[in-house]
């Protein structure tokens, strides 16, 4: 079949580029093997933020008594849990599947794995589809170390372990990134024992220091246990006891082990090679900026080209590229800023760059940094535990990075964007007029705590 547009992979870029392009008159397929929505919708943020929200209800229950409210004994009904997720990702799963059957008959959905059998043309389920245009939107996956004895041990990775219907008594998490904290923290308020295990030296090690330790605080202040610098070697066990041995012959021993390492993209049976679109030696497909492939006429979006692994970086793929295929776009894939959170308790977020990354460029930044506690919205509702911390230019004043840990960070992140997208002076932060009490007025007090601001 010969149509104008192929996509692979109905994730959070894939879709909307499937149903605007049909929508402006392309004949669009779009091709998904597993279930509709990518990551997402189904193994990442919406399933995650939904039992995250439950942990959560679980500690202000459980710690309502520094509020003057009295409850009683709390328990998780972890089956009750994980049913709500499942319900919601369905839900969530069949729009996805109405907003496709809305742009019919344009727009065709064909189930099956795509494979590439030479330049712009691939066979799904038997069928082969040719386009003038491809677009690659196949995501990415748990990556699985090469650590000796894991095979033989039933480990857990992000999608498996939201499908426990029993805390587990002992979870061990090997990995202290992102994903690793966010289920560390959750996993401890149903009421399971956890261990963290890195090989790093802090928690979000991407992070800046201040914000790492501020996060380890309240881990070890939940009651996790922390076991950094700490190299992992082999794995043994089964079904009731999993040990991880480290460096220095140390092991740690739980009920159960996850394994959040990083991920890997799902290009390995692409038929990369019969496309002639290359890959790196991580298996990333290789894109320009404006994610043109090294095959002509076939892009690549989302998590399998190298860049920030978030839905919000995906879908804005979709309009950066939609714009440019319609041949009336300027932005690239090199022209944004990518704002970041882990929604952990308190939620960790920053935007543009680290201070490391700063000096690593030549920069030499005007720095202030406060605690999260100074803010009166803070002290009002007990959410004292965090940091704040700004990164400017000295020359121009334009904010170059923002990072904060603390009560709603991944909504207070956004006040940096506009500014910095715009290129003006952190003063417009300072002049402008912030509701008392939020939390958002701290972030204007955390620049005004710059030298040049200070008020005197």
């Amino acid at each position: 079949m010969n149509v104008d547009v192929v996509i692979v992979g109905s994730g959070q870029a894939g879709v909307p580029l499937a149903v605007r392009l049909a929508e402006a008159g392309r004949r669009v397929v779009i091709a998904e093997r597993q279930a509709l929505g990518g990551t997402c919708v189904n193994y990442g943020c919406t399933p995650t933020k939904m039992m995250v929200a439950s942990a959560h209800a679980a500690h202000v229950a459980r710690t309502a008594g520094r509020f003057g409210v009295k409850a009683g004994r709390v328990t998780v009904d972890m089956a009750a849990v994980v049913d709500r997720k499942d319900r919601i990702v369905r839900q969530w799963r069949d729009g996805v599947r109405k907003r496709l059957q809305r742009a019919a008959p344009r727009l065709t959905l064909v189930r099956g794995h795509a494979r590439f059998i030479g330049p712009r043309s691939l066979d799904v389920a038997g069928e082969r589809y040719e386009a003038d245009v491809v677009i690659l939107n196949v995501g990415a996956r748990p990556a699985r170390p090469p650590l000796p004895g894991l095979d033989g041990v039933p480990w857990l990775d992000n999608a498996r372990i939201m499908q426990l219907r029993r805390v587990p008594a002992h979870l061990v998490v090997l990995g202290g990134g992102y994903i690793g904290c966010e289920f560390a923290q959750m996993f401890r308020r149903f009421g399971a024992k956890v261990t963290v295990v890195d090989r790093g030296a802090r928690l979000l090690s991407t992070e800046e220091p201040e914000a790492s330790a501020a996060l380890e605080r309240v881990f070890r202040g939940e009651g996790i246990r922390l076991v950094m610098k700490a190299r992992a070697r082999s794995v043994s066990g089964g079904a009731h006891a999993v040990t991880l041995r480290l460096d220095g012959r140390k092991k740690v021993t739980g009920s159960h082990l996850l394994v959040a390492v990083g991920r890997r993209p799902n290009t390995d049976d692409l038929g990369a090679d019969a496309a002639g679109v290359r890959l790196d030696a991580k298996g990333y497909v290789e894109v320009d900026e404006r994610y043109r492939t090294s095959a002509d006429g076939v892009y690549a979006v989302g998590d399998c080209t190298p860049g920030p692994q978030f839905t919000h970086a995906s879908w804005d793929d979709h309009r950066i590229l939609f714009d440019l295929l319609q041949g009336r776009g300027r932005r690239t894939r090199n022209d944004r800023l990518v704002p970041i959170t882990a929604f952990t308790d308190p939620q960790a977020a920053r935007i543009g760059l680290t201070e490391r990354e700063a000096r690593a460029r030549g920069l030499a930044p005007e720095t202030a940094t406060m605690d999260f506690g100074k803010i009166a919205r803070a002290v009002e509702t007990d959410q004292t535990a965090g940091t704040m911390k700004i990164l400017l230019d000295p020359k121009t004043e334009r904010v170059l990075g923002a990072s904060i840990v603390g009560a709603e960070a991944g909504e207070l992140i956004h006040i940096f964007g506009p500014v910095m997208v715009a290129g003006v002076s952190a003063r417009a932060i300072v002049d402008g007029e912030y509701v008392h009490p939020t939390f958002a007025e701290g972030v204007q007090s955390l620049v005004m705590s710059l030298k040049r601001y200070a008020v005197e």
